[in-house]
């Protein structure tokens, strides 16, 4: 059974690396009529993904699997028809391959010209999304990449399923099948074997939970983008709107609680807490919010739970908000640097230099100013999908759109030039 189990790990890699060579020097209508093709297979392969689901909730369930992570699971005919929709706006978008980014010519008389080009192989490691497994295989395509999935156990049926429609789609197009690969064996090592595939796979892009980001992390000695976990904040500043701050954070909390971009701490300004603090509460707990107070109002709201040092750095996934009050601005972004994973953050704020100041000193990928941070998103930003929000400084930051997954090559015209 290893034997077998090995065997569908390299086979499938080198499927993907040769698949790669081919999709590679593939037109733009090419690519786009390949996308076309998986956005109509998609709806009329909906009852067999949707049945295929069914059986990872059902599974699931019985595993006692978190709400938060449930509704990552779950797929229903909106959400197939939304993943339809952001492959078909792919098509819309321009293709990055072969552009233009920096020409100059040399004294000795040679034209340099840099452009993009596909990285190759994409391997991405990710857990119960499976609106991942459509997106990140159509961003790989529509940027001449190919992609070998490994999801986790709780989605196997439905990436089955979602891949095979890919599959089925590409067959009736020149972009070949074997550019969309789904590693089957979900084991933990087969899992580190795949992090290891230099030679096959050129960058690993993990999707999940801060756990499986950092496994992958230390145990890949592939090239690896982070894609961070989303503990994030807003801050209200003393100067703040009351009514579009508490309407702010709800949505930052409440409108889909299991993502990334979800807040997990509202920072509030003593001054605007003592007077609207009650109405912030009060808001939060009306929508199901479970309100962790800091310690220094306890007096004041001793219904609620203290918040402690570990909720500052949790990323509850879930309706679980902790409230840290603060004295001055920087205390709110010295909080920040220390508990945020770079990932998104809000001020909310009317003065024009307490906002600069944040924008200035806070890390992270994306910053907001009177906005919620749930825009942190592919499609949001006008990239018609993403396949993660990088968190990390090298090669890409934020969400990751197509010229997030392309390289780069130097193309020299010369008349006979030799190096003396």
């Amino acid at each position: 059974m290893a034997l077998v189990k090995k065997n569908e790990l390299i086979e499938k890699a080198k499927s993907a690396r040769t698949a790669s060579q081919f999709l590679s020097v593939q037109s733009s209508a090419e690519k786009d009529q390949a996308l076309h093709a998986i956005a109509v297979q998609l709806h009329t392969d909906s009852n067999i993904i949707l049945e295929a689901n069914r059986l990872d909730q059902e599974r699931a369930k019985q595993n006692q699997m978190t709400p938060s992570l449930l509704d990552r699971l779950m797929l229903n005919e909106d959400r197939i028809d939304a993943m339809a929709a952001a492959v078909e706006s792919l098509t819309k978008l321009p293709d990055p391959i072969g552009d233009e980014l920096d020409h100059w010519d040399r004294p000795n008389g040679l034209h340099i010209q840099k452009i993009r080009v596909p990285i190759g192989v994409i391997g991405m490691v990710y857990e119960a999304r499976p609106n991942v497994t459509v997106d990140a295989a159509c961003l790989c395509l529509k940027t001449g990449n190919a992609v070998y999935l490994r999801g986790s156990a709780s989605a196997l049926e439905t990436n089955k399923a979602l891949v095979s429609t890919i599959k089925r789609a590409l067959r009736q197009t020149k972009i070949p099948r074997e550019a969309v690969q789904l590693l089957e064996d979900t084991r933990h090592e087969t899992a580190n074997q795949f992090f290891r595939l230099n030679g096959l796979i050129d960058v690993l892009i993990p999707r999940g939970s801060s756990r499986l980001i950092q496994t992958v992390i230390k145990q890949a000695s592939v090239p690896v983008i982070e894609t961070g976990a989303g503990n994030c904040h807003v801050y209200i500043d003393e100067s703040a709107n009351p009514e579009m701050a508490t309407r702010i954070v709800l949505n930052a909390k409440t409108q889909r609680p299991s993502v990334c971009n979800a807040i997990e701490t509202v920072i509030v300004s003593r001054k605007w807490f003592d007077r609207f603090g009650d109405v912030l509460i009060d808001t939060l707990r009306t929508a199901g919010v479970s309100c962790r107070i800091d310690p220094s109002a306890a007096d004041k709201f001793p219904q609620l739970p203290t918040a402690s040092e570990e909720d500052w750095a949790t990323e509850y996934l879930d309706k679980i908000i902790a409230v840290k009050l603060v004295d001055t601005l920087q205390e709110a972004i010295d909080h920040i640097n220390r508990y945020g994973t770079k990932h998104s953050e809000s001020i909310i704020s009317e003065d024009p230099a307490h906002v600069a100041a944040f924008f200035k000193a806070v890390d992270a990928s994306t910053l907001y100013h009177n906005a919620s941070t749930r825009f942190t998103d592919g499609e949001q930003f006008g990239f018609g999908a993403e396949i993660g929000i990088s968190t990390q400084k090298l090669h890409a930051r934020g969400p990751m759109g197509l010229n997030a997954l392309t390289s780069i090559k130097y193309l020299i015209e010369g008349n006979g030039q030799i190096r003396e």
